[in-house]
């Protein structure tokens, strides 16, 4: 073996060694069996979001339930809404709400899609996410305010 290719040989072990090495500390998938039952976390985090849209909680205090796009979206959203809040000159307001039904279903191991009707004195919304077993927890990788 050439020195050249010595070199290509060590250099592509030491390449795939610190892929190996990435997937490790990467978040690691979890089984369904093995994650608490996800339908007091749909309900809290329905509750995050309507609180976060109405001005009343930091959205900061559910990112350790969110993955990064998720987070994203919210932060987004939360903006929008405080923007409409300043142009009409509303203060921020502990919103009421009843959630009336959580529907879950299992499309997957480890993984979870869910929705919940919030039930509001003017209207009547809907919350979806996608929940996924990460790291033994439940951390939601889609949400959508409806």
């Amino acid at each position: 073996m050439t020195t050249n290719a010595a070199h290509q040989t060590h250099r592509s072990s030491r390449i795939s060694s610190s892929l190996d090495v990435a997937e490790y500390f990467a978040p690691q998938p979890t089984a369904t069996a093995e994650l608490p039952d996800p339908e007091p976390l749909v309900r809290n985090l329905t509750r995050g979001v309507l609180e976060v849209l109405a001005g009343v909680r930091e959205v900061e205090q559910l990112a350790r339930w969110l993955s990064e796009d998720a987070f994203r979206v919210l932060v987004t959203r939360a903006n929008l809404s405080a923007r409409a809040r300043s142009a009409r000159q509303v203060a921020p307001a502990r919103p009421v709400y009843s959630i009336t039904a959580v529907r879950l279903c299992e499309p997957a191991d480890g993984v979870v899609e869910a929705s919940a009707v919030v039930t509001m004195p003017t209207r009547t919304r809907a919350v979806a996410m996608r929940l996924e077993g990460r790291d033994g927890r439940w951390r939601a990788t889609s949400l959508a305010l409806l």
